[in-house]
C-alpha cells in the first residue's frame, strides 16, 4: 500500500512512523515543520520518495540533510498541497491546526483513505470534508482515540439504534486541582499529561478540555448524531475511550491502554485487524474504573462546544481560530490559563452579534474569512488586555 504522513514529526506522526517502520508499506511523502533533522531521519529510515517542510526557510537545511539519498525535498504551503496531490492509498492527516485542512481536501480529491487526526478539519469544515469524500469515492477513518472507539463500536450496528455517544476525558493535568487554583496554573504545569504522551499544544488543550470540546463537535459531524446525544465523562484511567448506548439500554465500550497506536493501527489496517505492539490490559490488576461528570466551572470549553453546534454556520471556524490564538497567548505568558476560554467566548459573542455566524454559508472561502477575522479579534483582545 502507498502511504503518506502529514505531520510526521508530531506525536501522532511519530506513532504512525513507528507502525510504518514495522510494515512493508511504501511511503510516498512525509511532511513536518521546523524539526528538519527528525523529518530527514524519518524519510531515510522509511525510504520515502519525498520530504516536505511546511516552512520554506527550512528547506535548505532539509535538502542538505537528504543530499545523496535520492529523496526529494520541498518546502512551503504549496509544497504540502502538491505532496497531497500525489496518488496514494492512505494518508495520515496529523498536521495540527487549521493548516491541516487544505492537504486533507487534496488527498480526498485523489480518492485516498484519509486517516483523520486533525480535529480542526471536522470542526471548521465538517460538511464540506464529508461531501468531498463522497464526491471522490474516498473514505475518512477517525484517528482520535475516542472517535476510533465509537467507529469500532458501531461496526455492524444501525446508527438509527444509537441513543447516546459517550466520549471520555482524562481530565488533564489539573483534574485534581482546586478550581480556585486554576488561575495561577503555569504553562509548564499545563504541559504535563498524567496518562498520554502528546505534544505541548494538545496537552494544554487537554488540561483546559478544549480538545474534548473539539471532539464533541467532531462526534456530531462524523457520526451525524444530535448534540443532545453526545456526553462527556471524566475517566482518570484513560482505559475506556468511548461508549455507545443503544435504544435497548445496552452500552458498547471500547477499552485499551492509552496508546495512540491502537487507533492509528486500526485505521492503517482497516477493515482487518493486525497485531499491534501495544500493551494488553490486565483488568484484574487495574481493579477499578472511575467515571465522573465534568465540572462546568472547571471546563467552560465544553459549554462553548455545545453553543457552537447550536449556532451553526461558520461558528466552528471562529471557535477553533480563537482557541488557537488564545493558546498561543497562554504559552507566550500574555494571558492566564482560565483566560483562554474567556477569549474564545468573547470572540464568538462579538462575531455572532456583528454578523450572525449561524447565517454564514459553510464554504471554504467563508471558513477562511471567519478564521482570519476570529484570529484578529482574539489577538487584539489579548494585546489590549481585554480579558
Amino acid at each position: 500500500m502507498r502511504v503518506s504522513v502529514f505531520g510526521s514529526t508530531g506525536s501522532i506522526g511519530e506513532s504512525t512512523f513507528d507502525l510504518l517502520s514495522r510494515s512493508a508499506h511504501h511511503v510516498v511523502a512525509l511532511t513536518g515543520g521546523r524539526n528538519v533533522s527528525r523529518l530527514a531521519e524519518q524519510a531515510k529510515l522509511l525510504n520515502a520518495e519525498l520530504a516536505v517542510t511546511a516552512y520554506e526557510a527550512c528547506l535548505p537545511e532539509l535538502r542538505a540533510a537528504l543530499e545523496g539519498t535520492g529523496i526529494e525535498a520541498t518546502g512551503g504551503t504549496q509544497a504540502l498541497i502538491e505532496a497531497a496531490n500525489r496518488p496514494v492509498d492512505w494518508v495520515m492527516s496529523a498536521i495540527i491546526g487549521a493548516a491541516g485542512l487544505a492537504p486533507g481536501f487534496a488527498a480526498l480529491a485523489q480518492g485516498a483513505t484519509l486517516a483523520l487526526a486533525n480535529k480542526e478539519s471536522l470542526v471548521t469544515a465538517g460538511p464540506l470534508l464529508l461531501a468531498e469524500a463522497r464526491r471522490h469515492n474516498a473514505r475518512i477513518l477517525p484517528v482520535d482515540s475516542e472517535h476510533s472507539a465509537v467507529f469500532q463500536a458501531l461496526q455492524g450496528e444501525d446508527i438509527a439504534a444509537v441513543e447516546r455517544v459517550i466520549i471520555t476525558a482524562s481530565g488533564g493535568a489539573f483534574r485534581d486541582w482546586p478550581t480556585e487554583k486554576l488561575a495561577t496554573a503555569t504553562v509548564s504545569q499545563a504541559s504535563s499529561h498524567p496518562n498520554w504522551d502528546m505534544g505541548q499544544r494538545i496537552t494544554i488543550d487537554s488540561a483546559s478540555m478544549f480538545n474534548k470540546a473539539m471532539e464533541v463537535i467532531e462526534t456530531r459531524e462524523f457520526f451525524g448524531v444530535d448534540p443532545d446525544q453526545i456526553e462527556v465523562l471524566v475517566h482518570p484511567e484513560s482505559m475506556v475511550h468511548a461508549l455507545v448506548g443503544f435504544r435497548d439500554g445496552a452500552l458498547m465500550a471500547h477499552l485499551g491502554a492509552p496508546d495512540m497506536r491502537h487507533a492509528i493501527g486500526y485505521a492503517l489496517n482497516w477493515p482487518e485487524r493486525a497485531a499491534l505492539p501495544v500493551a494488553r490490559l490486565d483488568l484484574a490488576r487495574l481493579g477499578a474504573l472511575h467515571f465522573t461528570a465534568p465540572d462546568p466551572a472547571r471546563y467552560p470549553a465544553l459549554r462553548l462546544a455545545y453553543e457552537v453546534m447550536e449556532i451553526g454556520g461558520t461558528a466552528g471556524a471562529a471557535f477553533n481560530a480563537a482557541k488557537e490564538i488564545a493558546l498561543d497567548g497562554f504559552i507566550a505568558g500574555a494571558i492566564g490559563f482560565l483566560d483562554m476560554a474567556t477569549v474564545v467566548e468573547d470572540v464568538l459573542t462579538e462575531m455572532s452579534a456583528r454578523q450572525g455566524l449561524g447565517n454564514i454559508a459553510v464554504s471554504l472561502d467563508n471558513i477562511a474569512h471567519t478564521d482570519t477575522e476570529a484570529r484578529s479579534l482574539a489577538a487584539h483582545r489579548i494585546a489590549a488586555g481585554r480579558i
